[in-house]
């Protein structure tokens, strides 16, 4: 596989992230889509460090930290979402309307 197949690989799942972020109407399903995006990125650090620097760990070493944000991310969105579901009792983002006057 050339690196462009990576390249390709990563340009589709954060496609299809953005997408999903985009056309979602559940919150789930939107935390769901940036983790897709945050992966596509790991992909393609991979990639470049496997293909540029086959020696170094620089592109594994961010893909591991962009992993570690990702849990947190997600971590604090699932505990947002717990709270906001609590109080209104619906995922879907248009019933939320926490910051309207």
């Amino acid at each position: 596989m050339s690196l462009a197949h990576y390249l390709f690989l990563g340009s589709l799942l954060f496609l299809i992230g953005v997408f999903g972020a985009l056309t979602r109407r559940n919150i789930l399903g939107i935390l769901m889509s940036i983790e897709l995006m945050f992966n596509a990125a790991n992909i393609n650090l991979a990639a470049f460090n496997r293909f540029l620097h086959p020696q170094g760990v620089v592109g594994q070493a961010l893909a591991l930290f962009i992993i570690t944000i990702a849990a947190a991310e997600l971590v604090a969105g699932l505990a947002l979402v717990l709270a906001i579901y609590r109080n209104t009792d619906t995922v879907y983002v248009e019933d939320f309307n926490l910051l309207k006057g």
